[in-house]
């Protein structure tokens, strides 16, 4: 069992336990003070749990996040005078620097109620990041784009709902401007490219984007329509497959840079763990991958039988990365992202590189999903993105922060628009849940769209963490 399956696991049994005690509370309302209490304490407390409990945080806002840094991170000395961030010493910058601020966050009473926020001001670029409710820890600030506010002492640090206290500490990695390399986005699913570094392939020099899986269960949207379940989901996996084929042309990628490698989502592991043996969609009815990959422009290795083997999946991505000579490639990260297929997207491109004659130079991971928040990164759609939670300080960690414009921001957000995954309305529960937050909590909701992604990925960056290269490649 996955850390992520574990963390809901007891989310769950302590939700049980939790509905059960208030049960009970109910029943003896009902018995010792009036019949109709139950019904108004439960519409109350129903209500408060939308508003104020629904979150899937699966740690105490009150833990601080462990955070170790590569080697290449560079400490600098700071320190913080009432709201001004004031450096020890002058700071030489090149620009495209990562900054990253270690602070604790302390929530004021109304923290608890509505999402604690630090504000970033006396610059030209102010910005907001937003943390737990609740928050009482050490937590990361992303202060990227506020380099030259830093260094010229005039950044202030003003908490909303929650206070900055104690000792800062400001690390600063520096790497080349990988926009200026040829790039290559590994994508388990459709929407996943555009998710995590629409930003970088739609700016890259020159771009490929390749997808792993045709995304086709859970097709119920389709089904409504009247299509039989294996009806639904081929058709739900043709529309993805045109997604990831026909998106990346928005952000200026040719057709000749995309490939679709159609195999089925959620099977990737199954796959792995046995190499030679095909494994079939889950609920497509189809052991052949090639209807989900016609539109690609050039033939792969894997069209021959169209086989659902790991071992075709990696002939395809050599093939790829043979014929794209990228000299980054954009991967899940194998630790932050616990999605399965993400996790053996990872593994297979690695895989796929062992032995290769050509080796690119930096391996980029993103996390497009998380153990346990499942509502990072927090706050609003166009605010800033400060570090996830880690609790792992064994973990060396290499941050690598993309800023995007409000005109990129606005483009990552139709080109999201565009994935027939996202345009779905969302369901009942949830729209309740987001209208009762946004009336109690002070939530908003994304100006660009209903999907949660909406608001998730359309921010001022795009966060990375640079990976060590396998058989000890740099």
């Amino acid at each position: 069992m996955s850390r992520k399956q574990q963390l809901l696991k007891r989310h769950r049994r302590n939700k049980r336990m939790s509905l059960l005690i208030g049960l009970l509370v109910l029943i003896a309302s009902g018995v010792l003070l009036a019949w109709w209490l139950p019904l108004v304490l439960a519409v109350l407390g129903w209500v408060a749990h939308e508003a104020w409990f629904a979150d899937h945080l699966f740690y105490s806002p009150q833990d601080d996040y462990q955070y170790t840094f590569g080697a290449d991170g560079e400490r600098v000395g700071l320190r913080l005078e009432g709201e001004r961030l004031v450096l020890d010493q002058p700071l030489s910058l090149a620009g495209g620097e990562t900054l990253v601020l270690a602070i604790k966050v302390n929530s004021r009473g109304l923290g608890r109620f509505l999402d604690p926020k630090v504000q970033l001001l006396g610059g030209e670029q102010p910005d907001q990041q937003t943390f737990e409710r609740g928050v009482n820890g050490l937590r990361y600030l992303n202060l990227s784009e506020q380099a030259r506010v830093l260094s010229r002492g005039e950044l202030r640090l003003k908490g909303r709902y929650c206070r900055v206290q104690g000792q800062p500490e400001l690390w600063v990695f520096r790497q080349p401007d990988y926009r200026e390399q040829r790039v290559m986005v590994i994508a388990p699913h459709a929407d996943d490219a555009e998710l995590a570094a629409y930003g970088v392939y739609s700016q890259a020099k020159e771009a490929w984007v390749v997808t792993l899986t045709a995304g086709e269960i859970e097709a119920e949207h389709y089904q409504q329509m009247g299509l039989e379940r294996a009806e639904a989901a081929r058709l739900k996996g043709r529309l993805r497959a045109w997604d990831s084929l026909a998106v990346p042309r928005w952000a200026g990628v040719p057709e000749a840079h995309c490939a679709q490698l159609g195999y089925f989502c959620l099977q990737l592991p199954a796959m792995q763990a046995a190499p030679d043996q095909p494994i079939a969609s889950r609920e497509a009815d189809l052991n052949d991958t090639r209807l989900f990959r016609q539109l690609n422009p050039f033939p792969l290795p894997g069209d021959q039988d169209g086989a659902p083997t790991w071992n075709n999946l990696l002939a395809d991505l050599r093939t790829l990365i043979l014929r794209a000579r990228p000299e980054v490639i954009v991967l899940p990260h194998p630790t932050l992202d616990p999605h399965p297929d993400h996790i053996c997207a990872q593994a297979a491109v690695l895989e796929a590189l062992q032995g290769l004659e050509w080796q690119p130079t930096t391996l980029l991971g993103y996390a497009n999903h998380l153990h346990d928040n499942d509502r990072w990164p927090m706050g609003n759609s166009g605010d800033g993105i400060a570090l996830p939670p880690v609790f792992d300080a064994s973990l060396s960690l290499h941050p690598y922060s993309l800023p995007l414009t409000l005109d990129q921001q606005r483009d990552k957000a139709m080109a999201l628009g565009m994935m027939h995954d996202l345009q779905p309305r969302a369901a009942l529960k949830r729209r309740l849940r987001r209208s009762i937050q946004v009336l109690l909590a002070g939530r908003k909701p994304s100006p660009y769209g209903d999907n949660e992604y909406f608001r998730k990925a359309v921010r001022r960056h795009e966060l990375f963490w640079r990976l060590e290269m396998p058989q000890g490649k740099s």
